[in-house]
């Protein structure tokens, strides 16, 4: 009984449809043949003409344009419409043979053949309609325009004024601005940025670039007095780290100028040495940092948590190289021939992925940006005279080797790999001194240029604001930015006296650092000098956003003569420290922090001297 009112039900309810189209079908003719009978009886105006209120014929653009004016729709839905009614007039007649057949069906052939051809005018009609009046969710329309930038929102704020509103939204301009580097604080609290406009915008963040210029901001120097002599240094976000000769390690929070910084606690092993082995390498990035010792342990912490490592593991040897990948998730670490390769799991445990071996000590690794989160691991390894490209499941690759010719610097981005090769004299050919370019995925080389005199120490991507464009620094005193496209050097910058020993840059500017502890800020497009600072001991880390300039000065001898553990004073070694220089050019910078840090002590030292409380007036204040 169930079945056989369903099957009723299924046949009322068919029919009802039916009737409701043909109805509505009837009605629209009948409007038409009512529109026609109106146009016909006014054979008297001659075609293209028209005639206004006070009876004058005009030409008939005239006639468009008036209406334009006046508010009406424009010709070019008119003749859509027209085309709209032409394709259902013609339907109509298709389907009146087809009327009777669906009151008393037949077959179920019939039946498909004529739901197919309602589905075809179905999407005839939706064809018509016009692409800009669309009304798709607020929602949905705002997830598609987050993937464009600043240009192409302006451009399609001039399409329609839907599309105007949808490209000044403020979650657009906010997410731009975040990925800029602008703080949050400086974009919606008393900041016109987050007030509407787009040249509002543009204003501040010209105010920034011209603080960069102009070298105007917030000089800071991150200390660890008990540490001895600095070894290594890494930075991501607003965290940096640092490692030091005593084994110590340090992490501040630069958006967070009040809190301590905070003490990572070294694994048993290292922390019971005596005397306790140096930090030979430190990274930060995500929510991880790491740290790796003489003794061969790795420390890995969470930056939320500190206090005692989440993970570690020791191996017999010095590690050469340590990298984690940017968003934290993959760890790799290089000890004479090996490579570990370490990462966390779906649960958050860490563990080994894979151990590789390579025929030559490496000293060098680098990890590709994004290959994580595209399948697996990718690293780039340089051992001797070849580089090679490390996976997790596979064979090493050989990516480089030329007899003769050791690799002297790597670098990575999503697609390419950069590496310096040093020339042998007794070579005759001209392979040696130059920056060799390959494709990750091909293997293919794209691209060899150079030709220096010296080695290249130093080499840089920016896959964010110039993606074609290659920084290199060379130990002939000059920094080449070389275009990728062209394959030539487009700009070449006289810089240190003592070799470069960094270098980083973006769209618009460039800073190197040299052994000689100068730190250089250079103007791309003019090549010009804009301002340098000057500290002791060789520069070899640099790292900036669109506000900040992180430097460190490191030593190269990290036992100095009288620098003993066993001295109390430690005053007279300040100068074999080395020193992390924090730059903020934002533009709300208080004016009291824009004073030299000299001239702002706060009497609040809890260290073993009061070396650096300085003036009484007229900047110091107490609490």
């Amino acid at each position: 009984m169930g079945e056989k009112e369903l099957a009723a039900f299924r046949e009322r309810w068919k029919r009802e449809l039916w009737c409701q189209k043909v109805e509505r079908r009837l009605g629209h003719s009948s409007s038409s043949s009512s529109r026609s009978e109106n146009s016909d009886a006014s054979p008297g105006k001659s075609e293209g003409k028209s005639e206004n209120a006070s009876g004058v014929e005009e030409p008939g653009y005239v006639s468009i344009a008036r209406g334009l004016l006046g508010g009406r729709t424009s010709p070019l839905l008119e003749r859509l419409e027209e085309q709209r009614i032409k394709r259902k007039k013609k339907y109509r007649d298709d389907t009146d043979c087809y009327r009777e057949s669906l009151r008393y069906p037949q077959k179920k052939v019939e039946k498909d053949e004529q739901l197919v051809d309602q589905l075809i005018v179905d999407l005839n009609e939706a064809n018509d309609i016009p692409f800009f009046d669309m009304e798709l969710p607020y929602e949905l329309a705002l997830k598609i325009f987050q993937y464009l930038n600043h240009t192409d929102l302006g451009r399609c704020a001039q399409v329609s004024r839907v599309w105007q509103a949808l490209a000044e939204d403020d979650v657009l301009w906010f997410r731009l601005f975040a990925a800029d580097g602008l703080r949050r604080d400086a974009i919606v609290s008393d900041s016109p940025c987050w007030k509407a406009t787009l040249r509002d915008c543009r204003i501040a963040a010209a105010n920034v670039r011209a603080n960069w210029k102009n070298r105007i901001g917030c000089i800071s120097q991150l200390q660890f007095e008990l540490g001895k002599v600095l070894c290594d240094v890494s930075s991501c976000d607003n965290y940096v780290l640092a490692g030091y000769s005593s084994g110590d390690t340090r992490l501040w929070n630069t958006s967070h100028w009040d809190l301590p910084s905070s003490y990572l606690k070294s694994n048993r092993l290292s922390a019971l040495s005596e005397p306790r082995p140096h930090v030979t390498h430190v990274q930060v990035a995500g929510d991880v940092a790491a740290a790796a010792y003489r003794d061969g342990c790795v420390d890995l912490w969470s930056t939320q948590m500190g206090g005692e490592p989440i993970y570690y593991h020791q191996t017999a040897g010095v590690h050469e190289a340590l990298v984690l990948s940017l968003d934290g998730s993959v760890l790799a670490s290089a000890t004479d021939c090996d490579v570990r390769l370490d990462g966390a799991d779906d649960c958050g445990t860490w563990k080994m992925l894979s151990l590789i071996r390579l025929p030559k000590p490496v000293y060098n690794l680098v990890l590709v940006p994004g290959s994580r989160g595209q399948r697996r691991a990718l690293t780039a390894a340089a051992a001797g005279e070849s580089v090679y490209l490390l996976d997790e499941e596979e064979e090493p690759r050989t990516l480089h080797s030329v007899y003769g010719h050791p690799v002297t610097c790597l670098d990575a981005s999503e697609q390419l790999v950069a590496l310096g090769v040093k020339h042998s004299s007794w070579t005759m050919h001209d392979g040696g001194n130059k920056i060799h370019v390959y494709n990750i995925e091909t293997g293919k080389a794209l691209a060899c240029v150079g030709d220096a005199p010296g080695d290249f120490t130093c080499v840089q991507f920016d896959d964010v604001s110039a993606p074609h464009m290659m920084l290199c620094g060379n130990k002939d005193r000059r920094v080449r930015v070389f275009d990728l496209r062209l394959g030539l050097c487009v700009s070449s910058l006289y810089a240190h006296q003592l070799g470069v020993t960094s270098v980083r840059g973006d769209d618009w500017k460039v800073v190197s650092g040299g052994g000689e502890g100068l730190v250089c800020v250079w103007e791309m497009r003019m090549g010009s000098k804009l301002w340098e600072m000057h500290n002791r001991h060789p520069v070899k880390y640099i790292s900036f956003d669109s506000h900040t300039l992180l430097t460190a000065n490191i030593p190269d001898d990290k036992t100095p003569r009288g620098a003993c553990i066993t001295d109390d004073d430690l005053t007279a070694h300040r100068r074999h420290r080395g020193v992390i220089c924090h730059y903020d050019f934002s533009e709300d910078t208080e004016a009291r922090e824009s004073v030299l840090p000299i001239c702002r002590s706060d009497y609040d030292q809890s260290h073993g001297y009061n070396y650096n409380i300085a003036l009484a007036m007229p900047y110091d204040y107490l609490r």
